[in-house]
């Protein structure tokens, strides 16, 4: 019921995805007669591997997670996230209200054991391809420990997606000496290098876009303000992009030659593959997509949720924890309370 789009895109997403993978049945959870219908117009029908289940109420996109948390206890978003716990469904998928999924999912699912914190992992593209970056605004203020944690928490997710063994880890800093950084970022070094992860070291900025590691570890504030800068920078790029050529009739011209290597660009660097941002670290899966997310974006959020639990997220995290816990207790001292 989310999102900009609310069942318009969610629903069409869902059908969308139901015919590419076979392997996968979708819960739509919300208001009955806003999903049916959507149902009836996209000429589909409910059946074993498409079913509706009933939420009496809708979180806003602009309200207080705590009034959403506290007041809306069968708002399509609380009623999903307790299927995912009763086991009904292995992944949730929302596009709405942010905080308010951060929130009820940290409420309903809890934490994995030895995970303090829960956070947002997102891919960007770069030149290899693509790189994980977390957290992405969950956690503003964070310890050392958190960002150890989300170092383990990405290996992970990389691992179960991507069946890499041993994906490289990067602390986010403004240099890449070790002296760089506050005593936050310095500590945090300390502890990823101890960690038996692999981990590369310190990178900046320009290393995200360069896909010098696999995953990019920072707190909740770099990380947000890092998205929100890239996504203004495309929309800047692709706005000059289109200016340029269309500022007179030899350019518009030179357009149409260069349209078979814009739209191979366009591809490239077309941020809806890469929407649906994990919120790793619960005793489920949650992924949130974007809000203005399209047919295309919500479907790609959609099969993020597939190939994390496919891929064994949940357990390759409690794994690593364990692992970790087990040769360096004192570093996931965290209070939990």
């Amino acid at each position: 019921m989310g999102g900009d789009h609310g069942p318009h895109v969610t629903v069409s997403s869902a059908v969308e995805c139901l015919k590419r993978d076979p392997e996968t049945d979708i819960i739509l959870v919300g208001i009955p007669g806003a999903i049916k219908a959507e149902l009836l117009f996209l000429k589909t029908q409910l059946g074993p591997r498409l079913r509706v289940h009933a939420a009496s109420e809708v979180v806003g996109m602009d309200e207080p997670p705590a009034l959403a948390l506290r007041g809306k206890k069968d708002s399509s978003m609380r009623v999903a996230i307790n299927l995912v716990k009763n086991g009904e469904a292995q992944a949730c998928v929302s596009a709405g209200n942010t905080g308010a999924l951060l929130a009820t999912s940290r409420f309903v699912l809890k934490t994995i054991e030895g995970i303090d914190r829960p956070a947002l992992a997102a891919a960007l593209p770069t030149i290899k391809g693509h790189t994980y970056i977390l957290d992405l605004g969950a956690n503003i203020d964070c310890m050392p420990e958190h960002l150890l944690q989300f170092g383990l928490m990405g290996s992970a997710l990389i691992s179960s997606i991507e069946n890499k063994v041993a994906p490289s880890v990067g602390l986010l800093n403004i240099g890449e000496e070790a002296i760089k950084g506050n005593e936050t970022v310095k500590q945090a070094a300390e502890l990823l290098r101890d960690s038996g992860l692999n981990f590369y070291g310190n990178i900046e900025g320009n290393d995200i876009y360069k896909g010098t590691t696999d995953i990019v570890v920072c707190d909740g504030f770099v990380g947000n303000v890092t998205l929100k800068t890239s996504e203004g920078l495309a929309q800047m790029l692709a706005t000059y992009l289109r200016e340029e050529f269309k500022r007179n009739l030899l350019t518009k011209m030179a357009g149409l030659v260069a349209l078979p290597v814009i739209s191979a660009f366009k591809r490239r660097v077309d941020h809806r593959q890469y929407n649906g941002a994990s919120l790793l670290g619960l005793r489920g899966i949650v992924v949130k997509s974007h809000g203005s997310a399209d047919n295309y974006a919500f479907c790609a959020a959609i099969r993020r949720a597939t190939e994390e639990v496919r891929g064994g997220m949940l357990r390759r995290i409690s794994e690593q924890v364990a692992e970790l816990s087990l040769h360096s207790k004192p570093l996931l001292k965290v209070n939990t309370k």
